[in-house]
């Protein structure tokens, strides 16, 4: 007889494992779909749970072994390390990691390489292995609502240009002054010249002949513009026709022996003087600074030179200058010139000081002591005008073997006469 098949029961605890599995797989599933909806919809940002998770004060229980590189679907994942999710779900929730409106998107354009350990194993938090395993296994979409914020590299740039005023080197102004109140005696200070000329800045150096020389001066600084746009410059030429012929104050003359420094300045001899020199004319008394020489002479009487001739540069107490120049011709040998010859310094910027009371400038004096009175300038840079001149009419005399010792160094240190522009020159009778 034919007996129909019995549908075998199943066992009840079968049942329960089968369904237990079930529900672990789908409660899985679930929680996974919650989650990404949390993160997309809610603005739970991945860095915030995994930063929150870190410094949490109770760390979870799976944060005690560290979790495995997921590069395996989850499934062999969860084998190989159980995962409460619900657990760490409703966590989260009760600590109100869950707080944001927005999602914030941090981008980055150049990742951060990955720590190289010999262990195949990395330690991660549980928040942060657990969002790597739902991004493999769950595509979420992009949201459209939460604007992303992009974060620039810093840009390191060059700082900006520091804008300078004209810079004043100290050593170059004090210079300037000096060589400004040599000028106004009667010659600047090569010493200063020459170095500025060496530094390339300042004061250039200028001479007698070729590039630098007298045709050239107002060319070579600004300040000595005066050379050339000046309308009494010296020298001159001296038409004694054309002189303005009448009395005239004589000059007084009050020189004594004196201390005195002889310079090699570049351009010629100069002798300072110290003492108590002076020259009254015009009512009023200049001092005695310096005198120093040319050769031939930079003055012209009726369009002749002399042999040399002596500038005796003074100043009174308001600064304005009176030059006496002292014509030379050859003849007997000077006593004065002998005395400062023997005491001539041979190197450029030298100096020699006299014995006490050596220089009488007297020595020089002729015994006929009129003159021919004009106003002119400094015949040397920066040719500054003002100066009063007094040129004696009768020379007095050098002799050819102190003149050509003049001559071995400086052959030829004087300026070319300059017009007159009608200048009145007084001649004293």
């Amino acid at each position: 007889m034919n007996t129909p098949p019995t549908l075998q029961q199943p066992r009840p605890h079968s049942l329960v494992l089968a369904a237990s599995r079930f529900h672990a797989r789908g409660s899985r599933l679930a929680w996974a779909l919650m989650l990404g909806g949390l993160m997309c919809a809610g603005g739970w940002s991945v860095s915030h749970a995994a930063d929150t998770t870190d410094h949490s004060a109770k760390p979870t229980t799976a944060a005690k072994t560290p979790a495995k590189r997921v590069s395996a679907p989850v499934e062999a994942s969860a084998e190989a390390e159980p995962v409460d999710l619900g657990q760490d779900i409703k966590k989260a929730l009760r600590d109100k990691l869950i707080d944001r409106k927005k999602l914030t998107l941090v981008i980055s354009d150049k990742p951060e390489p990955a720590p190289k350990t010999s262990s195949p194993t990395r330690s991660t938090t549980p928040a942060a292995a657990s969002s790597r395993a739902k991004a493999e296994e769950v595509v979420m979409p992009e949201p459209a609502a939460p604007a992303a914020v992009v974060r620039p590299p810093a840009v390191v740039g060059r700082p900006a240009p520091v804008a300078h005023g004209p810079v004043i080197n100290p050593r170059d102004s004090r210079e300037y002054i000096r060589a400004k109140a040599a000028a106004l005696t009667g010659h600047t200070s090569p010493a200063a010249a020459h170095d500025k000329a060496d530094s390339g800045h300042g004061e250039v150096h200028w001479s007698y002949s070729g590039t630098t020389g007298p045709q050239a001066w107002s060319k070579l600084q600004p300040e000595f513009s005066t050379c050339a746009a000046g309308q009494r410059q010296s020298p001159i030429n001296i038409d004694d026709t054309a002189t303005l012929q009448g009395p005239a104050e004589a000059l007084q003359f009050n020189y004594q022996p004196s201390n005195a420094v002889v310079v090699n300045n570049g351009h010629t001899i100069q002798v300072n003087l110290q003492g108590n020199n002076t020259l009254t004319v015009r009512g009023s008394t200049y001092t005695l600074l310096q005198f120093h020489f040319h050769t031939p002479s930079e003055e012209q009487v009726n369009y002749r030179n002399f042999a040399m001739v002596v500038h005796l540069v003074h100043r009174n107490a308001e600064g304005q200058l009176a030059v006496v120049a002292v014509l030379l011709e050859p003849g007997e040998a000077s006593p004065l010139l002998d005395k400062v010859w023997t005491y001539m310094p041979l190197d450029v910027n030298d100096t020699v000081r006299t014995p006490a009371g050596l220089i009488d400038v007297s020595e020089l004096l002729p015994k006929d002591q009129r003159y021919y009175q004009f106003m002119g300038s400094l015949t040397t840079p920066p040719c500054t005008e003002g100066v009063l001149w007094m040129v004696l009419k009768q020379p007095s005399q050098v002799s050819q073997a102190q003149l050509r010792l003049f001559q071995q160094l400086y052959p030829n240190n004087a300026r070319p006469v300059q017009p007159l522009n009608n200048r009145p020159v007084r001649s004293a009778m």
